[in-house]
């Protein structure tokens, strides 16, 4: 039997990178997955509004029916030039709003319906290693790290209900936001950068009842060891 088998999903930001990856692995495992994102996708949503968040918690329930999965991918691109002094007040809102915003009301809606139909649900929120150390990009840092806490907030609030509540934070993964600098693969202790694929195999497990029944409230990394090294150099302000 497959591990998702007969479990219902809202994936966001599956146009492409890890949230594709996401869709592609959970629908491998046997889950029906509604794939959510601004341009190709089954809907197409904006979440940098709060209007748009909450119409995508009930369309995600109106076309499954039921939803006991649910994985936050989406995300505004980010380049690595954005430091502390060069992000403006209309990024930084727009990074805070389609990651923490809504991350929150999504989780929140999806809760409350998985309550009423006693659904032991599972919910997975796409962070970063950035939610713990600075690297030059303060409004993608302060939403993951806002995402981060979220997850343990509803992990201990949701757990008595027998919903699981985590995060996932890959490492450095090309495409989809993220460009390598050159010489970066050698700052990675397994000498290789990720793909979505390792990513998604890892989300498979902690959504699984299988591997992750007894998993709640933490964030597992998947980065080939990158953390070890913080590749970022402190931005220039010339």
């Amino acid at each position: 039997m497959k591990l998702l088998e007969g479990e219902r999903a809202l994936v966001t930001g599956v146009a492409n990178g890890i949230g594709r990856g996401m869709a592609l692995a959970l629908r491998e495992e046997g889950a029906q997955v509604l794939g959510a994102d601004i341009q190709d996708a089954d809907v197409r949503c904006d979440l940098s509004t709060t209007d748009g968040a909450r119409k995508l918690a009930d369309e995600a329930i109106r076309r499954l029916g039921s939803v006991s999965l649910f994985v936050h991918c989406a995300s505004p691109r980010r380049q690595e030039s954005q430091h502390v002094l060069a992000v403006t007040e209309e990024q930084w809102r727009a990074m805070l709003a389609v990651n923490l915003d809504a991350a929150f009301i999504l989780c929140q809606a999806l809760a409350r319906h998985m309550i009423e139909k006693s659904t032991k649900g599972r919910m997975l929120l796409t962070t970063s290693l950035h939610a713990e150390s600075p690297r030059n990009l303060p409004h993608y840092s302060a939403a993951k790290a806002g995402e981060t806490m979220l997850m343990k907030e509803m992990a201990k609030a949701l757990g008595p209900h027998g919903i699981r509540v985590n995060a996932i934070a890959p490492g450095a993964i090309p495409g989809g936001g993220f460009n390598a600098p050159p010489g970066m693969v050698e700052t990675i202790p397994l000498r290789r950068f990720g793909t979505p694929a390792d990513v998604a195999a890892m989300a498979v497990a902690v959504l699984s009842e299988r591997f992750g029944a007894y998993v709640t409230g933490t964030t597992v990394v998947v980065d080939g060891g990158i953390a070890l090294h913080n590749w970022i150099k402190p931005a220039s302000f010339d």
